[in-house]
């Protein structure tokens, strides 16, 4: 039952193709019984012609025979040329909606919330799309090109031929009953040892994908070969689980047609039997024994189907696993569309949990005002991060509201509110594509003289003087072509092209040196102008000239104030100032360092 129901939602994914599906259905159903009816005319002609041979039988005459042969050419004729636009239909049919479904799937992962994207390998996402989309593909392809019609003649139309003869119908029946239990003992065998097999399928999809991420790791260390050990070793487990299903499958494939010649066999004798004593005509062995042999083939289609789908199954279970995955969140009915924000923030007793159990914040509650520069820091783990992460709706609190220019931010499309947000990230997050294209990505409109401005504002314009196709110069998977410093400034460029009111910036200066950290903090406050601008800071020394600075510690706000109020209360944030800046006894506010958040920007 399984598979039928995931059969089903496979079809239902014909979306805007439905009504199409539906008309080739039809025609599969009209196949079905054209196929049924040729042998049954052609058994009844063979019947009008040897009666005519009987002892004083008068000779048949051709107008006799006429109405049974132009109906039998007919159903013939019908049947190649309506299988031809059903095969054409189903071909292209197959094709639009796999992409369709490729789509689909790519716009709803891209949705779904960070935590899903932390726990899932990417190599594992892309397979389940390629896969999943290519078995529906086969799927749809197969059913209305020839399983539809299979299981019509098979389901409805085989029983009906007990009504013409009960004797023969009912021992083709028999036949077919037990090559199905046959069929479905398979099935039961394999299903669990199929589950394993597409496990170790996405396990080496993982594999292969980490490993070709990390190319200059595995090169560095003299990985090759282990890393290549590893992938065989998962391609031998994986060989061990499939193997005893293909064997199990192929049994069913040898007992099909093995099948093939058991049932023919047994109509001839039977029939011949019945037709001495009586019970059944001459014609009647020939239809039944044209019609056994189309069942049979139509039984390969049928157990080629079920193999398929069963071998398919896991893939599409994974597929809809994904596809089933909620985004964490959504927009609001009627939520508001706003052009631009102001940049007033505000946190309203803020609380937030991953796992329902643990705090990650607290009855947070701050107000920033527009254009004012804030910090956060704290411990590893204190909120910070999660904090800010509420701020653009990476997910929603459980409790308390967040505030932007007085409208909840729920109230807000995610559009909109991500439109006037600018995320600088730890790590540059870069295409794979050309720096103009990086650039566009917060602003698909921008001029090349816009884009140059940034770049010139960011302190960019140097190194991309030195690339040959200038802005048209793709620079390699996440960027890797350019240097840290390089593709620092490259994301900070985009986040001044996007132009956001309010600004979120990570601290990613800590494994520069000294000179590109100097030209990156030129960046960094020239982006900052006239934004409402928060840093995540890990290093004190960036945050010097925050207007103010939030302390976090389990979750909550501990600390607020500026650089030298906190360093002369003596808290936890002397504390951490000590820790990084103390030598001997000296004071940490006299240290002076000049600020220096984040680049690389989403």
């Amino acid at each position: 039952m399984w598979l039928i129901r995931l059969y089903s939602r496979v079809l239902g994914q014909l979306g805007s193709d439905l009504r199409l599906g539906a008309l080739l259905s039809l025609a599969n159903v009209a196949l079905a019984i054209s196929a049924f009816a040729e042998p049954i005319l052609f058994g009844r002609i063979i019947d009008v012609l040897t009666r005519a041979q009987g002892a004083g039988a008068r000779p048949v005459s051709f107008s006799v025979l006429t109405p049974l042969i132009i109906a039998w050419i007919a159903f013939g004729f019908f049947s190649i040329g309506a299988g031809v636009l059903v095969a054409l239909n189903a071909d292209r049919l197959s094709h639009r909606r796999r992409l369709a479904v490729v789509a689909n799937y790519f716009e709803h992962v891209l949705e779904l919330p960070l935590a899903f994207h932390t726990s899932t390998h990417s190599g594992r996402v892309l397979k389940v799309m390629l896969e999943g989309s290519n078995g529906m593909a086969w799927l749809w392809l197969g059913f209305f090109r020839e399983h539809l019609s299979a299981l019509v003649a098979l389901v409805v139309l085989l029983p009906l031929t007990v009504f013409l003869n009960w004797r023969l119908g009912l021992l083709l029946l028999v036949l077919v009953v037990v090559f199905a239990v046959l069929t479905a003992v398979v099935v039961r065998k394999t299903e669990s040892l199929q589950g394993s097999v597409e496990r170790y399928h996405s396990s080496l999809a993982e594999h292969a994908s980490d490993a070709l991420g990390n190319i200059p790791v595995i090169q560095s260390f003299t990985r090759v070969e282990a890393e290549t050990r590893s992938l065989r070793t998962i391609i031998q487990q994986l060989l061990q689980a499939q193997n005893p299903v293909l064997s199990w499958w192929a049994l069913a494939s040898v007992a099909s047609r093995a099948s093939a010649t058991i049932t023919v066999t047994a109509i001839f004798l039977v029939g011949t039997w019945l037709h001495l004593v009586g019970l059944a005509t001459i014609g009647d062995i020939v239809m039944f024994m044209s019609i056994a042999t189309m069942l049979i083939g139509r039984l390969e289609q049928a157990v080629s189907f079920v193999n398929q789908l069963f071998m398919q199954a896991p893939k599409m279970r994974e597929f809809f696993e994904i596809l089933d995955t909620a985004p964490a969140v959504h927009d609001r009915p009627n939520a508001k569309d706003l052009e631009r924000f102001e940049g007033d923030v505000s946190f309203e007793d803020v609380s937030f949990s991953y796992d329902g159990k643990r705090s990650a914040v607290q009855d947070v509650t701050f107000s920033v005002r527009q254009g004012e520069n804030v910090a956060l820091v704290g411990s590893t783990g204190s909120g910070k991060s999660t904090t800010l992460g509420l701020l653009h709706r990476a997910f929603d609190p459980q409790s308390g509201a967040i505030r932007i220019d007085g409208d909840d931010i729920r109230d807000i499309t995610l559009a909109s509110l991500r439109r006037n947000i600018g995320v600088v990230f730890q790590e540059p997050m870069l295409f794979a594509r050309s720096i103009r294209e990086n650039l566009q990505v917060g602003r698909p409109d921008a001029t090349d003289e816009e884009m140059i401005e940034a770049l010139e504002r960011a302190q960019a314009t140097e190194f991309i003087a030195r690339q040959s196709e200038g802005l048209d110069s793709i620079i390699g998977e996440r960027g890797r072509s350019l240097s840290g410093g390089e593709r620092q400034r490259l994301s900070i460029a985009r986040a001044l092209l996007k132009n956001p009111p309010i600004l979120i910036l990570d601290e990613a200066t800590s494994a520069l040196d000294a000179a590109t950290e100097r030209k990156l903090q030129k960046a960094l406050d020239e982006v900052m102008k006239g934004r409402t601008t928060f840093i995540i800071a890990h290093r004190l020394a960036t945050i010097r000239n925050a207007d103010r600075i939030l302390v976090f510690d389990k979750g909550s706000i501990v600390e607020s104030g500026t650089f030298e109020e906190l360093v002369a209360k003596g808290g936890r944030f002397a504390e951490l100032a000590k820790a990084q800046f103390m030598t001997g006894e000296a004071e940490p506010a006299r240290v002076k360092v000049s600020p220096a958040p984040t680049p690389v920007e989403a």
